[in-house]
């Protein structure tokens, strides 16, 4: 039987088996007899670097989907927003509201975010268009301007995305009919407005898409106001103060009288009507229907017509010549002038500056 062999450790000293403590020796470098520390194995080193990344990714996602769908408020300046991006359906601005409004953002400072979309090739524009929120905007832009102080430099904005046109629109319908209702002229007048911008077929289609939440009796109203601003959008002072018999009186009157929208133009330029309740004096007048001729000795003659200013050629309602359509937005901030229609041209543009300069500088000689 071979016998075996009694291995000898190569370091007899490697286990202190003697029970005497190791020698300390005083070194002025680094201690050498220290075990080092261990380094994380590279593939640690990898898995934690994958993770963190995987981790900002996550966030930068969840952000980015956020702003897409109108989640993240944003705090954008003033200046960067384009108010008029959409026609605005709100015609007129109280001055009381918007104190009230002033004093709130004065106190407590803005507490509900407008809504913008992002604008493609601005250039050196604004790089948002305003979808809802413009008394806000409109608010804190004079709030600047009053006091100069950096916290009503910026407005708090949810970045949209509308799927289109119609979204846009009705994204500022909806805010409006929720926060202070629109007048039936207001909501005639952008239902117009949007099918004129080719957002909808026609103006039926507007009132249907922008009120479709609105009870059918008011979306018939509001279609009947489409007549009354069709045929008299550019020449009435205080369209807002028009109230529903009137207005559903107006539109019946101009059903009958293709003429009528010429008679009131007319009518309205050469009196001038200066207040609400002049100018709603006309308009009842003319909404009347025109009395019947009694062949009763003595019975009462109608009064006679409105006086024309000229014998024009005929006219389209709601245009000022042929193919030439005003539009006055009195309550306007500040008050504006529209020319639309055919007879729009270059000739028409420099004939129209050409008057301009004049009537600031006095003929020319």
């Amino acid at each position: 039987m071979a016998k075996r062999k009694r291995l000898t450790p190569a370091q007899p000293d490697y286990f202190n088996t003697t029970g005497r403590a190791p020698e300390n020796k005083p070194m002025s470098g680094p201690d050498f007899s220290a075990p080092p520390t261990p380094s994380p194995a590279p593939i640690a080193q990898v898995a934690g670097e994958s993770a963190t990344r995987a981790a900002l990714d996550e966030v930068t996602g969840v952000l980015q989907d956020a702003r897409q769908q109108g989640r993240l408020i944003e705090s954008l300046a003033l200046e960067s927003v384009n108010a008029g991006y959409l026609v605005r359906d709100r015609m007129l601005q109280d001055d009381d509201d918007m104190d009230a409004l002033m004093t709130s953002l004065r106190a407590r400072g803005q507490q509900t975010p407008i809504e913008v979309t992002a604008l493609s090739d601005v250039g050196s524009g604004p790089a948002y268009g305003l979808i809802s929120g413009w008394r806000r905007l409109n608010a804190l832009q004079r709030l600047y301007r009053e006091t100069s102080e950096a916290r009503f430099a910026t407005i708090k904005a949810l970045v949209v995305t509308p799927e289109n046109a119609r979204d846009a629109y009705l994204a500022m319908v909806e805010e409006n009919e929720i926060r202070a209702n629109l007048s039936l002229y207001e909501r005639a007048r952008i239902s117009l407005r949007a099918a004129r911008e080719g957002v909808f077929p026609t103006p039926r289609h507007a009132v249907l898409g922008l009120f479709g939440a609105t009870p059918r009796a008011k979306r018939s109203k509001i279609g009947r106001f489409v007549v009354l601003v069709e045929a008299l959008g550019g020449v009435l002072m205080h369209p807002t103060a028009i109230t529903e018999k009137l207005g559903l009186d107006l539109a019946r009157a101009l059903d009958r009288d293709p003429e009528l929208a010429r008679k009131i133009t007319d009518r309205l330029t050469v009196e001038n009507p200066q207040t609400v309740a002049e100018e709603q004096r006309i308009l009842s007048q003319e909404a009347r229907p025109a009395p019947r001729r009694s062949a009763t000795p003595g019975a009462p003659t109608p009064p006679p017509p409105a006086p024309a200013l000229s014998a024009q050629s005929p006219r389209q309602p709601g245009e000022v010549v042929p193919g030439v359509r005003l539009l006055f937005e009195h309550g306007h901030r500040p008050p504006r002038i529209e020319l639309s229609g055919a007879g729009v041209n270059k000739a028409l543009v420099r004939a129209l500056k050409d008057w301009l300069a004049e009537t600031q500088t006095g003929p020319q000689k």
